[in-house]
């Protein structure tokens, strides 16, 4: 694939795109929100779903003003971030919920390519994650939330002085495809089949 092979920097998603996290990450919610009606937390989770490049930040915010219809409160937000990311740090450090053939890519590519991974999950956590997992040696940065990812690209590609042609992202969500456009740069859709006509192309398998 010309639009990928010829890139000299690459930005990753990392759930989804690095790691099958995804039923972690439910799991995570509903164990923080266990106190509310199911109802609402499955409301929660077909938001979450639809919108995986979000930060939780924003996903408890929509929680609690447009399914629970109450004002927001920033310190619970917080709290319930905290919370996720506690559960997050203990269940995601196992190297099986790695994908294998991303994995084997990005060892192939360390060194060649400017990489760096771009994500909506908090910054903190991801970091400590790529390190418990090896992944941080091949990454020239590691950038997540509160900040929101379109903001984490256009940062990016301004503070390394990139030239969006040579650029790609590649991601799971729609939202990664809307973070690119924003910075004028190539997207390539990964893991998600309803991505494949979105972009410059899709990436079926990197084997």
């Amino acid at each position: 694939m010309k639009e990928f092979t010829d890139k000299k920097t690459i930005l990753w998603d990392f759930d989804g795109g690095i790691i099958n996290s995804h039923v972690v990450r439910e799991q995570g919610f509903r164990e923080v929100l266990s106190e509310f009606p199911k109802k609402d937390i499955e409301e929660l989770l077909n938001y979450h779903r639809k919108n995986g490049g979000l930060s939780r930040y924003v996903k408890f915010r929509y929680f609690l003003e447009m399914i629970r219809k109450v004002e927001i409160s920033e310190a619970l937000v917080e709290e319930w971030s905290s919370r996720f990311s506690e559960i997050m740090r203990k269940k995601l450090i196992d190297t099986a919920s790695l994908i294998p053939e991303t994995l084997q890519f990005i060892e192939s590519q360390s060194g060649q390519k400017n990489m760096h991974i771009i994500s909506g999950s908090d910054g903190d956590e991801l970091r400590y994650l790529c390190g418990k997992l090896g992944l941080t040696p091949h990454f020239k940065t590691i950038e997540g939330s509160p900040v929101p990812k379109i903001n984490l690209v256009k940062n990016l590609v301004k503070n390394f002085s990139y030239h969006p042609q040579d650029c790609v992202l590649i991601g799971d969500s729609i939202n990664d495809y809307e973070a690119a456009r924003a910075s004028n740069i190539d997207f390539l859709g990964y893991n998600n089949p309803k991505l494949e006509k979105v972009g410059v192309g899709y990436i079926r398998s990197f084997s």
